[in-house]
C-alpha cells in the first residue's frame, strides 16, 4: 500500500549499510594501533597480535567484499611483518609461521563469508522488489475515493520480508453500491497468503456481478472453499477467513456481514459507538452455520467515519499484559481527519505495546462517508 502504509527503502529491506571506505580504514588503524599499544605496555606484543586475527571476521558482517579484502590483507601483512622485525633465535619460528597461517586462512574465509552475504542480501531485496510489485497488483494503494465514500487506512505485516500478509482489505464501487471488505486469515505463511489471494480475487468479480451482499459473502466463502480443496491436494493445511464486508449507497444506512471478525467502531458526533451486529462464522465454515447468512444495517449518516481493524490492533498487549483499549484511544483521536487517524492509531499501539513487540499483522482502515453528487 502507498501513501498511508510505511514504505521501506531498499537498503532497509535486510541489507546492511556498510561503512564508507574512510571510515574502514580509520576503524583498521584504530584497533591495530590499540593492540601494539596493549602488546607494549603488558611485554606481550608478538602474541597480542592474535587479536587481529579475527578482525576480518568483523568487517565481513559489516562491509563490502572489498573492503573485507583490504582488511584481510592489512591484517595478513601488519601481522608478518611484525613477526619478522620481532624475530629472535629463541626457536618459536614455528609458532609464528602457524599465527601467519591462521590469519591468512581466517582472512581467505572472512571474504567467502562476506561475499555469501552480500549474495544472500541482494536474493532477499530482488524477493522484496517482487513482493512489493505483486503487492501493487493485489491490495490497491489508498486512499480510494468511491461517489458513497473516502477509505483511508495502514497495513503492517508482522514479518518484515513479506510486504503482504494475512490481513486483506478492498474496496469496490459497484453498479449496488460501493462494497468494502476487511479481512485476516488464519495462520500466516504462504499458505495464508494464497487463501487470501483467493478471497481478494472473488471479492473483485463478485462484488459487481452479486446484487445482494448476502450473495457476495456466499461467493467468498466458497472461494475459501475452493481454495481449501486445492490446499488438501498439496498437503497444505486447510484456512479460514475472518471477514467484515460493507455495502455503502445513497442511502442513509450501511449494510453489513461480519463472519467472525472484529465489529466495526463507528465515529460520529463526537462520540465512538460500535453498531450491534450478529456475528456469523468465517468464510470458509459456512456449511457449519446453523443459520444462513444474513445482512443487517446500521446507521452510517454523512460525515461519520467507521473504522476497520484486525485483531492485530485489538489483541495488541502491553509489557503488562493489558489489552489495547480502541474504543478509548478513539475517543483521544477524535479531532484527527479520516486520512490521519489510521497512522495516528497504527503508531499509538505500538507506542502501546513497546515498538520492539510485535506478534501480528495489522491493518487499519477509515471509511468516511461523503455526499453524493
Amino acid at each position: 500500500m502507498t501513501g498511508p502504509r510505511r514504505m521501506r527503502p531498499a537498503d532497509a529491506l535486510g541489507a546492511i549499510e556498510p561503512p564508507g571506505n574512510g571510515e574502514t580504514v580509520v576503524g583498521v588503524l584504530s584497533v591495530t594501533v590499540l593492540v601494539e599499544v596493549l602488546g607494549v605496555l603488558s611485554g606481550s606484543e608478538v602474541w597480542l597480535l592474535g587479536l587481529l586475527v579475527f578482525l576480518p571476521g568483523t568487517a565481513s558482517a559489516l562491509c563490502t567484499v572489498q573492503q573485507t579484502r583490504f582488511v584481510a590483507a592489512w591484517t595478513t601483512l601488519f601481522v608478518t611483518l611484525t613477526l619478522l622485525v620481532r624475530a629472535d633465535d629463541n626457536g618459536r619460528w614455528l609458532d609464528r609461521a602457524l599465527l601467519v597461517l591462521l590469519t591468512l586462512a581466517l582472512g581467505a574465509a572472512s571474504v567467502y563469508a562476506c561475499h555469501r552475504r552480500i549474495a544472500r542480501e541482494h536474493e532477499m531485496l530482488r524477493l522484496r522488489s517482487t513482493a512489493a510489485a505483486m503487492q501493487r497488483h493485489i491490495l490497491h494503494p489508498l486512499p480510494l475515493l468511491t461517489d458513497d465514500v473516502l477509505v483511508n487506512g495502514v497495513y503492517e505485516p508482522v514479518q518484515e520480508d513479506r510486504l503482504v500478509g494475512g490481513d486483506i482489505y478492498d474496496v469496490v464501487a459497484s453498479p449496488f453500491g460501493t462494497r468494502v471488505l476487511i479481512g485476516d486469515v488464519q495462520g500466516k505463511g504462504l499458505a495464508a497468503v494464497g487463501a487470501a489471494f483467493a478471497v481478494i480475487g472473488a471479492f473483485r468479480e463478485a462484488a459487481h456481478r452479486e446484487p445482494t451482499l448476502t450473495a457476495l459473502v456466499d461467493a467468498l466463502d466458497a472461494a475459501v472453499v475452493r481454495h481449501n480443496s486445492y490446499a488438501e491436494q498439496t498437503g497444505d493445511d486447510e484456512r479460514f477467513v475472518t471477514a467484515l464486508i460493507i455495502g455503502v449507497d445513497a442511502g442513509t444506512e450501511a449494510q453489513v456481514v461480519n463472519c467472525g471478525h472484529i465489529p466495526a467502531r463507528l465515529m460520529h458526533d463526537g462520540a465512538v459507538t460500535t453498531p450491534s451486529v450478529d456475528t456469523g462464522v468465517p468464510l470458509g465454515l459456512a456449511e457449519l452455520a446453523a443459520e444462513p447468512t444474513t445482512v443487517e444495517w446500521f446507521a452510517f449518516p454523512a460525515g461519520s467515519t467507521l473504522v476497520l481493524t484486525t485483531d492485530g490492533l485489538t489483541e495488541t498487549r502491553a509489557p503488562d499484559g493489558r489489552f489495547y483499549p480502541v474504543d478509548e484511544r478513539l475517543m483521544k483521536h477524535l479531532d484527527l481527519s479520516p486520512t490521519e487517524l489510521p497512522s495516528a492509531l497504527h503508531d499509538d499501539a505500538r507506542a502501546y505495546a513497546g515498538y520492539d513487540r510485535r506478534h501480528d499483522d495489522v491493518a487499519v482502515l477509515t471509511v468516511r462517508r461523503s455526499p453524493r453528487h
